[in-house]
C-alpha cells in the first residue's frame, strides 16, 4: 500500500496502545551484528534516558543521534505519533537496558548536527550496531547524509531485510506516489523523472507531480554522472527531508513546490 491515504490508516492503527509492538519483529542481537559489527575499539558511554527511536541522552549531558536510522517522529507541536514511533522508542530502550545503559559509541566525521546533538554510531553490549538492529527490525529509515557514510552498505542491507520480510513499517508500504505529498518533513517517495538540469546551484532531478531532487554542488563526485543521466523516463524512488517552497516563500513561477536534497547516492534508487 502506498500513499497518504494508505499511511494514514497506518498511524491510527499504530497508535492503537502498541498494536504492531510485539517480540514477533525482534531479531537477536546475532542477527542485527551480522550487519555492522562493531570496531575493535570503543569508547563506553552511559545513557541517561532513550528520547526517541533515534536519539539518547548521555549522562554527561550530551544529546547522541544515532548515524544512518531516521525513526518515525514522536508526537510533537499538534501532531500525532507517527507509525512505530512509540515501538521504536521502546525498542531502543530495551536494548539499552540490556547493556546495562552502558554502550560503546563511535563519533561521526562530522561531530554534531544542526540542533548541536553529538552523531555517532552506537553499539550494544553484544556488540551490535543499534541503528541496524533497528532498521533490521523494520523500526526505522536507512538514511545516509554525508559525510557520515561509511556503514550505508550494512544499514541499507538491515533496512532491505526488513523490507523483505515485510517487518514493522514495511508491513504496509510507507512509499508516497509524488503527487500525494502534502507535508513536509521525512518522506520515501516514487515517481517518474522528467528531466534532469545542472546549474551553479546543483544537479536538478525533476519528476512529475511537483517535486525535484537538488544535488549539491559539492556532492557531485559523490554521484554516478553516467547512472544520472539515464534517469529521464525512469521511476525512482528517493527519500530525505522534503521541503515546501511554497511555506518558505521560495516558489518562483514554473517551479515544483516540493523540494527534496539528496544526501548520500544511496537516498536514490531507480525502480524502473
Amino acid at each position: 500500500m502506498g500513499g497518504r491515504s494508505g499511511f494514514s490508516m497506518l498511524m491510527k492503527k499504530a497508535s492503537l496502545a502498541g498494536a504492531f509492538f510485539v517480540p514477533g519483529i525482534w531479531l537477536s542481537a546475532v542477527q542485527a551484528e551480522a550487519f555492522c559489527p562493531a570496531p575493535q575499539s570503543l569508547v563506553r558511554v552511559e545513557v541517561q534516558r532513550v528520547v526517541d527511536g533515534d536519539t539518547v541522552r548521555l549522562k554527561d549531558g550530551r544529546s547522541v543521534r544515532m548515524i544512518g536510522l531516521n525513526a518515525p517522529e514522536t508526537a510533537k507541536k499538534g501532531r500525532a505519533d507517527e507509525p512505530f514511533a512509540v515501538a521504536a522508542r521502546q525498542r531502543l530502550k530495551a536494548l539499552v537496558d540490556a547493556s546495562g545503559g552502558r554502550i560503546g559509541l563511535v563519533p561521526g566525521r562530522e561531530a554534531k548536527d544542526h540542533y548541536g546533538r553529538t552523531l555517532a554510531h552506537l553499539y550494544g553490549a553484544n556488540g551490535e550496531n543499534l541503528a541496524a538492529q533497528l532498521l533490521a527490525e523494520g523500526l526505522g529509515f536507512q538514511v545516509g547524509v554525508a559525510p557520515n557514510v561509511d556503514l550505508v552498505s550494512c544499514q541499507q542491507a538491515a533496512e532491505n531485510s526488513a523490507r523483505q520480510a515485510r517487518r514493522g513499517l514495511w508491513r504496509q508500504s510507507p512509499v508516497q506516489p509524488v503527487a500525494q505529498l502534502r507535508r513536509s518533513g521525512f518522506a520515501v517517495v516514487t515517481g517518474q523523472v522528467s528531466k534532469i538540469e545542472r546549474n551553479r546551484g546543483g544537479i536538478w532531478i525533476e519528476l512529475q507531480g511537483a517535486l525535484v531532487l537538488r544535488i549539491a554542488p559539492d556532492l557531485f563526485g559523490q554521484f554516478d554522472s553516467a547512472l544520472l543521466e539515464g534517469l529521464p523516463g525512469r521511476t525512482i524512488e528517493a527519500r530525505g527531508w522534503v521541503q515546501d517552497r511554497a511555506r518558505r516563500g521560495g516558489l518562483k513561477s514554473g517551479q515544483s513546490r516540493w523540494l527534496l536534497p539528496l544526501t548520500d547516492p544511496g537516498m536514490l534508487k531507480s525502480t524502473l
